[in-house]
């Protein structure tokens, strides 16, 4: 199988760098890496002239063409005919030396499928233990972590989702594919993280990345795999592993950002679930109203506690404009 690389980066020259380094030592090699460039200097493009990567095509892209969604649909325009796996990373990921092997033997295992991710390996903490399971613990395949504060308040109010890790439960606000273990298994999701996402080519002649997630694109990665899930089988395989940074650089204000929350995430639901029951509606309501009154508590107890603000006004806004202006899904 052909495969391409596509990595939209915006304003992170040197994470980028770090991935292109670990991206050279992979046992099996891109037939093709498309860098889709939305950043507002030529950093990026500086840091590219000094360094080279074989297969490497640099594209810059204008105003008209910036946001994660329009650069991702950029880049799938110019990926070659003879490709027959599309490969997205974000550009402040690290690879495995093996990502990209064991990515790809998962169609080859599993022929039918349209879509895999990888596995992210330095965001969660897993252990095995032998004592009873305690109530703000999650597990799953004989591995054991910690379910977070907001988790363990949602289970305590009946808000937590009755579904796997990757399966999206009728009020939405599934648990995510960090759920997954690290037993090095391919688990059946219906969505997976962007940032660590592949697809067979052909089906981007019928299904392309939604206009509706401008700029950063909350969760535009949920929505296209929610699509496609429509279609076919996706997979998480855990032994493609790499490891996300979450460099800073390039993401929007809190305020945006926690207005996005609320608005994407009522996208996405719908996107999935078009006419969710009354009980289903109530649900999700009261997880977003949760978030909200945590996201402010986090005023009086965090470090950053003008972040916290912007955001729970932004959550507050986001939930408000629904009332009388809801995202038309396309």
């Amino acid at each position: 199988m052909k495969f391409s690389l596509i990595i939209c980066t915006y304003m992170r020259a040197e994470a980028l760098l770090t991935l292109l380094d670990s991206v050279k030592k992979q046992r099996l090699y891109p037939n093709e890496i498309l860098i889709v460039d939305g950043s507002t200097d030529n950093k990026t493009k500086c840091i590219l002239e000094k360094n080279t990567f074989k297969n490497l095509k640099y594209y810059k892209v204008d105003d008209s063409q910036r946001g994660l969604t329009k650069q991702r649909n950029f880049g799938i325009n110019k990926v070659s005919k003879d490709i027959d796996i599309v490969c997205f990373l974000d550009d402040d990921t690290i690879l495995d030396e093996l990502y990209f092997e064991q990515l790809l033997n998962t169609y080859k295992i599993y022929p039918k499928a349209l879509a895999v991710g990888g596995y992210i390996t330095n965001e969660v903490q897993w252990y095995n233990t032998n004592t009873k399971l305690k109530y703000d613990e999650f597990e799953l395949d004989g591995f054991v972590r910690k379910l977070g504060q907001r988790n363990v308040i949602r289970k305590k109010l009946g808000l937590l989702s009755d579904k796997p890790p990757g399966i999206m439960p009728v009020f939405s606000n599934g648990f995510p594919v960090s759920f997954l273990p690290p037993t090095n298994k391919i688990y059946v999701v219906e969505f997976f993280m962007g940032g660590a996402a592949s697809y067979k080519k052909n089906i981007f002649d019928t299904i392309s990345f939604s206009t509706y997630f401008e700029g950063y694109g909350l969760y535009e990665d949920l929505d296209f795999c929610l699509r496609v899930a429509k279609k076919g089988k996706l997979y998480v395989n855990t032994t493609a592993k790499l490891e996300h940074h979450h460099a800073e650089s390039g993401r929007p204000n809190k305020y945006k950002y926690g207005k996005m929350v609320v608005r994407n995430g009522w996208y996405v639901w719908r996107v999935k679930y078009p006419k969710p029951t009354l009980k289903a509606r109530f649900k999700w309501n009261a997880i977003v109203f949760l978030q909200l009154f945590l996201r402010y508590m986090n005023v009086f107890t965090s470090k950053n506690k003008m972040e916290a603000l912007t955001e729970t006004i932004g959550r507050k806004m986001g939930w408000l404009n629904l009332l009388f202006d809801k995202p038309k899904i396309l």
